[in-house]
């Protein structure tokens, strides 16, 4: 079982009902209500609950790689375990097994932040009708590593 994969259509189609507007530099949030999901079953999680409920974005859509390219984007951010849908980790396709993932972290150079807690920010943004805010996301200094968790901060 693994979360729900979501397309290019699908995708355009919740910029539009929401009026977001994505430009080039900005970091896009994805909030599919998995943080809350998983806080709520309070150290119990449900795997079939999780994994059956939420979206992650659909690395096998051409179109939705291409806008990620296209949109300028310098990150893509989620409440989800990953921003991509992992239904292909077990493939043998003998092609890139997470495609956002090579696309992003190896051609473009596109950040990628997963499990963040995005339930309130998500709520303000809605309540007020507004997509943008401030986003800072330092990194952790980590000498000698690979990754790094950041210290996010949105500033409404």
């Amino acid at each position: 079982m693994d979360l729900r994969p979501t397309g290019y259509e699908e995708l355009m189609q919740a910029i539009e009902r929401q009026q977001v507007v994505v430009k080039p530099v900005d970091f896009a949030l994805f909030y599919s209500g998995f943080d809350r999901l998983l806080l709520d079953m309070d150290r119990k999680p449900d795997r079939e609950r999780l994994f059956s409920q939420c979206a992650t974005l659909d690395g096998n859509d051409p179109r939705l790689r291409q806008w990620i390219v296209d949109s300028g984007v310098v990150a893509l951010c989620s409440d989800t375990i990953a921003v991509e849908w992992l239904g292909n980790m077990l493939a043998d396709t003998g092609a890139a097994r997470l495609p956002i993932h090579d696309l992003c972290l190896f051609k473009q150079g596109i950040f990628l932040g997963e499990l963040r807690y995005l339930e309130e920010l998500a709520d303000w943004l809605a309540a007020h009708r507004r997509s943008s805010f401030l986003l800072t996301a330092p990194p952790l200094r980590l000498p000698g590593s690979v990754g790094s968790p950041s210290t996010t901060i949105a500033t409404l």
